[in-house]
């Protein structure tokens, strides 16, 4: 392992990250000038029996202004978007130097952020894969940043080694790995590497068998996953750099599929698709099992698909399966040039399907598992095929041989998720993962012939289930659309509308919020706290109509479900405006933005967390442009941008309004929501609220989208709750 960590250090040294970092991390003899920031008093922070005081540093407003469809949009605080600038630079520092002296004064943080790492702070493991001889698995003994791989030859007895420890890439634990790619025989693999929780990655590779690694490393790697072509090379997905713009806000527009032969440089690698004639914002690449053919994914969005595959040793052109960008289909299994798709074509809730690609005309394609009123996807292991169904955001699986005959439906745990039923076709076993609200997540073994699940791991908690209870309700939004909520809590809650209460949405990008266990949560549920989480159109719940029903100019309904759960919430006495906070994270973050500005007085705490906040400007940013087929942007129409303008949170918040205490957060290196949307909303937040609620911003150093360590995770939920329940006046008690 020397070996390695010697040339991840001195690869680090080399990555971007490490010189084009966001202002927050800069440093220079030149101060700022005094207009741009001055840094105001510090915030007088009284005894916590008095209410607290805040002076807001005073962010200067420049004379910008942007004209859509005739109408002159002012942008005051445009300069916020320079996230190599010295101006912002000071600006964070100040914002910051305000949000921590408020977080530092709150009495029971402390003992807050100690629970927190007891309850996470307890061994996991990860479901074991079978590369080569080796049998790898992940195991985190609760107090680590990242998880360490471990291997052991495959069945041997012998105690498993450490195969790769990411903990010893940096000492504060902001450098991560992200993936492992085997080859087809484990002799080789490729390591994917970030720094500071960025998007973009950096590829190494090395031997499986002595840990040594090879000279080949590939830079400017995002939005990729790393297909190997037997033990020759490997294709990967990168986006050119922008002549003098910052890598973590520049536009990421013409993504580009590459191969890499090793022993060569990289400037050698083979452009295979992309670029002109085939520009798409989001390329990915895929290698068959039996290693015949190349699959590749081409998209103008996030959601939606073009679908390709030629052979890998003929020089013939790409056969399009596929090629409807409002559809979606994805590669499951082939049988030779018989292929095995997931698929929403003629099938709004997906059905799976056997493709001929010698007649690859959609008119050919045979249903294997036809389309039903439950949401699937699929996943393939052995000789079967797993359907996974969404039942009003709850797992069922279905077993089922190739030909689609139905062998047998899996007796899960519970009501709750599962993950996993994926494996090779020379595999007799499979694993999976179950978690619910009360049940961490547990990793089984499946035997594929006779059906029975063994449990492989299952964690020790410091947490008792019987204590609480979950239920799932169904309530009207608006316009009368019955809406799912997951609803948890100590058993036997009284319902005087006192009790902490912490909603969380996200509505967006056909994403499905299913239930899930975080031991932190646990320090929000032990003081009385309640939990709930709400499955708002817009994401994939309930298939593509669902999700089109919370998109575009339909957006409004996702924020009208949002308030009608809380509105619900009230109503049923389980809290009070006084005792709600709302949260979301990225398009969540928007969500929460959106709603405190439509109705202020409806929860007392809003965390909008690294969120989409700026709806005239988003596309202008890193992937954001991909991001149109959910939001619709400015440029469309008239319309739209009316639309995108009335709602837009940076733009929605209205001079001498009293809105909620909120702490936005965000972080220097998230470059897929860039803090710019955060920094120009606390800003204007800051501007315009009137009363007494605090109105702050948490800047996270060395993070991007999400933290990157543990430690990072345990100090911005500690922050988050500690915020929440001072502004609520809850006093927490702590054993």
């Amino acid at each position: 392992m020397n070996r390695l960590l010697v040339f991840i250090s001195s690869l680090l040294v080399l990555t971007y990250a490490c010189t084009n970092k966001v202002a927050i991390n800069k440093t220079s003899n030149e101060k700022p000038t005094e207009e741009a920031v001055e840094t105001a008093p510090e915030a007088e922070l009284k005894s916590e029996s008095e209410q607290m005081s805040l002076t807001y540093p005073l962010t200067k407003k420049g004379a910008h202004i942007d004209i859509y469809h005739g109408v002159e949009v002012a942008d005051p605080y445009r300069w916020l978007e320079d996230d190599l600038s010295d101006e912002t630079a000071a600006w964070v520092e100040a914002q910051n130097k305000v949000t921590f002296g408020y977080l530092d004064d709150i009495s029971f943080r402390e003992k807050l952020t100690g629970r927190i790492k007891n309850l996470v702070d307890y061994e996991n493991v990860s479901a074991p894969f079978k590369e080569g001889k080796y049998e790898y698995f992940r195991k985190n003994d609760g107090s680590q940043d990242h998880s360490v791989y471990y291997r052991s030859l495959i069945n041997s007895d012998d105690e498993p080694e450490v195969f790769i420890d990411p903990n010893t890439f940096s000492e504060d634990g902001t450098v991560a790995l992200t993936a492992l790619s085997f080859t087809n025989d484990g002799s080789l693999l490729s390591l994917s590497i970030t720094e500071g929780g960025s998007d973009w990655r950096k590829i190494v590779v090395m031997h499986a068998e002595t840990k040594e690694m090879l000279d080949d490393t590939i830079s400017r790697v995002k939005f990729s996953s790393i297909s190997w072509l037997n033990n020759e090379g490997f294709f990967y997905s990168s986006y050119d750099k922008v002549d003098g713009a910052s890598d973590l806000s520049a536009e990421n527009d013409n993504h580009k599929l590459y191969y890499h032969q090793l022993g060569t440089p990289q400037s050698e690698d083979q452009l295979i698709f992309g670029g002109k004639g085939e520009e798409n914002r989001y390329i990915g690449a895929e290698i068959t099992e039996d290693q015949q053919y190349l699959i590749i994914y081409a998209s103008e969005n996030t959601n939606g698909n073009q679908l390709y595959v030629k052979p890998v040793n003929k020089d013939v052109p790409f056969t399009l399966l596929e090629g409807d960008y409002t559809t979606e289909s994805f590669f499951i299994e082939n049988e030779g040039d018989q292929f095995y798709l997931i698929t929403n074509v003629n099938a709004p809730n997906k059905r799976l399907v056997k493709v001929n690609i010698q007649k690859p005309a959609i008119e050919n394609w045979v249903d294997i598992i036809p389309e039903t009123e439950h949401v699937l996807s699929a996943s393939k292991a052995g000789s079967y095929i797993f359907a996974n169904y969404l039942i009003d955001a709850k797992t069922a699986v279905k077993q089922y041989d190739m030909q689609g005959n139905l062998v047998r439906d899996i007796e899960l745990p519970g009501i709750g998720s599962a993950y996993g039923f994926k494996g090779k076709k020379t595999d007799t076993t499979v694993y999976y993962g179950f978690t619910s609200f009360l049940f961490p997540y547990t990793v089984y073994e499946y035997d594929l012939e006779n059906g029975e699940s063994t449990v492989y791991f299952k964690p020790e908690i410091d947490f008792n289930p019987d204590l609480y209870t979950t239920k799932q309700v169904f309530y009207a939004s608006k316009d009368g659309t019955k809406i799912p909520m997951f609803i948890t809590h100590k058993k036997g809650l009284t319902l005087d509308g006192n009790n902490p209460t912490y909603l969380y949405g996200y509505g967006g990008f056909d994403v499905s919020l299913t239930p899930a266990f975080k031991a932190s949560r646990v320090a929000w549920l032990e003081q009385g706290g309640i939990f709930v989480q709400a499955n708002l159109r817009g994401g994939g719940e309930y298939g593509k109509k669902w999700h089109r029903a919370g998109t575009k100019m339909n957006k409004q309904n996702v924020f009208d479900d949002f308030i009608a759960a809380a509105e619900w919430l009230i109503k049923e006495g389980y809290t009070s405006s006084e005792k709600l906070a709302l949260a979301g994270r990225s398009n969540g973050g928007l969500l929460v933005g959106a709603v405190i500005c439509q109705q202020p007085d409806l929860a007392k705490v809003a965390l909008p967390e690294v969120g989409v906040l700026d709806m005239l400007r988003y596309h202008k940013f890193t992937a954001g442009a991909g991001w149109a087929d959910d939001y619709g942007t400015a440029d469309d129409s008239p319309a739209m941008f009316d639309y995108l303008k009335k709602y837009s949170p940076l733009h929605a918040l209205t001079k001498g309004t009293a809105y909620p205490a909120t702490l936005v957060a965000t972080a220097d290196h998230d470059d897929r929501v860039v803090p710019a949307h955060s920094f120009k909303f606390a800003a204007t937040l800051q501007e315009r609220h009137e009363g007494e609620n605090p109105v702050l911003i948490r800047i996270q150093t060395d993070a991007g989208h999400s933290s990157v360590s543990l430690t990072q995770r345990i100090e911005l939920i500690a922050d988050i709750y500690a915020f929440c329940w001072k502004n609520m006046g809850f006093e927490p008690v702590f054993e």
